[in-house]
């Protein structure tokens, strides 16, 4: 399909083409750019055995391996645990952290553990105000049971949880004195967007949830803080309960359409904003599906947009993103507490989101100060001690991936790591840096001078 040049080229794309499922075709074959293109959407990159492996068989199957949340590995939930209760035990949200990097980056379900990040950043919690680890924890397991599940679930399962209700102060809630700190996330960031709805809802919808508190972690109703008149919220009368309260939010007809923009901006593309028509026929399955998430997703995944030209590249690397695709390009284990710490210093520490906005992502991600810190974070792990590759040294790793010249080093960087090519002038730049500075030895130099070129930041 060719799409006509636009300030918006999503204005001019056909909702109905955009969301059918893309089929490979002799000029456009399913191979391992198009599958890394995907690991970089819907996991956290892959190396290229991963990449082969998925381009033998078919964009459906690989979907299929994806979606699949029910694959399990003992030695991998063994050590998940260990570092839960090592966190738990200290009380630290911190070493939190670090035990959900080891989570994402060693998961045999890197799309489940994706959206977990997602729903984080849309439910953004902070543990700087909530404190108790175990608290964090548990909201993150929540997110997790229904992260491609029920979103209705989750929303009504995140208003009743106990970090969220400490975070945003529903559990000072009180019928005499209601707070409407959480009315208004609910509506404004988490299932209508800005503009939906009124001050007179805010003020009723928090009627509904006083007497939710917390006790002792876990949530709890107090039926004498409760204010149990009766309420209207967005058109709708006679309301008591918060949890009528989360159904009517999420039967209107906004709420699937924010839910998918916002899916839209995780998947496809950071910017522009998609037209509504183009979100139109996701909104609707959603709803249709009863709130499944797992239906949009995988058609997000596999449509002609997703493999278009549009798609490619409109995305800038979430530091997350960033430092997973090289340690998984390269089979990298490394030091995970010193990793959360350099992540931190480039704006996303996990548990830790800047605000209940969370994240704003996208351009967001990417200033003199980041480039930088971007580049040091590349070093610094590849330099490491506690560094190995693919349980080795880098020498044996390059050998095992039979990469033994300068020419070879940079299709290596192009096949496995970029989402765009690289112009002409980049490789002869990565080629002659490798030949001035000592030649294939120097490969690690070369990988961070690659590590600053702006097509890296992209996927």
């Amino acid at each position: 399909m060719q799409v006509m040049q636009s300030a918006n080229p999503f204005h001019q794309v056909d909702p109905q083409w955009a969301w059918s499922a893309w089929t490979p075709t002799q000029d456009q074959p399913w191979d391992t750019m198009r599958a890394g293109h995907l690991y970089r959407r819907a996991a956290f990159g892959a190396d290229h055995l991963t990449l082969k492996a998925a381009a033998a068989g078919s964009l459906s199957a690989t979907l299929d391996a994806l979606l699949d949340t029910s694959q399990s590995d003992p030695v991998f939930q063994q050590a998940s645990q260990q570092l839960a209760q090592s966190a738990l035990g200290a009380n630290d949200p911190k070493a939190l952290s670090v035990w959900w990097l080891h989570d994402m980056f060693h998961t045999p379900t890197p799309l489940l553990e994706k959206m977990t990040l997602f729903w984080h950043g849309h439910f953004a919690t902070g543990a700087e105000k909530v404190k108790e680890t175990q608290v964090m924890l548990d909201q993150n397991r929540l997110i997790r049971r229904h992260a491609l599940g029920s979103v209705r679930a989750m929303v009504h399962g995140i208003a009743k949880d106990p970090a969220m209700l400490v975070y945003l102060d529903s559990a000072v809630n009180r019928k005499a004195h209601p707070n409407e700190n959480f009315a208004r996330e609910l509506m404004e960031l988490f299932c209508l967007g800005e503009g939906n709805y009124s001050e007179q809802d805010v003020q009723q919808l928090a009627r509904c949830f006083t007497g939710w508190e917390v006790r002792r972690n876990q949530f709890r109703f107090n039926n004498y803080q409760h204010d149990a008149g009766k309420k209207s919220l967005l058109g709708s009368q006679n309301i008591d309960t918060g949890e009528q309260a989360v159904d009517v939010v999420l039967d209107n007809p906004q709420a699937a359409r924010f839910v998918v923009g916002k899916l839209f901006r995780f998947f496809i593309a950071d910017e522009p904003s998609p037209p509504l028509a183009l979100l139109e026929p996701l909104a609707q399955q959603l709803v249709t599906e009863q709130w499944q998430v797992a239906g949009v997703v995988r058609r997000m995944l596999g449509s002609q947009l997703m493999f278009s030209d549009i798609v490619r590249g409109r995305k800038i690397r979430s530091p997350i993103d960033w430092a997973f695709n090289w340690m998984k390009a390269s089979r990298i284990s490394t030091n995970l507490k010193k990793l959360s710490e350099l992540l931190a210093e480039l704006g996303q520490s996990v548990f830790f989101p800047p605000n209940v906005k969370g994240w704003d992502g996208g351009r967001a991600w990417i200033n003199s100060s980041t480039l930088v810190g971007r580049t040091n974070l590349i070093n610094q792990v590849m330099r490491d001690g506690a560094t190995r590759w693919d349980g080795g040294t880098i020498e044996d790793f390059w050998r095992r991936e039979r990469v033994s010249s300068s020419e070879g080093l940079v299709a290596w960087i192009q096949r496995v790591m970029l989402a765009v090519p690289l112009s002409d002038e980049r490789r002869q730049t990565l080629i002659q840096a490798l030949e001035s500075t000592g030649g294939f030895q120097r490969r690690v130099d070369c990988l961070v001078l690659a590590a600053a070129f702006p097509e890296m930041q992209l996927m």
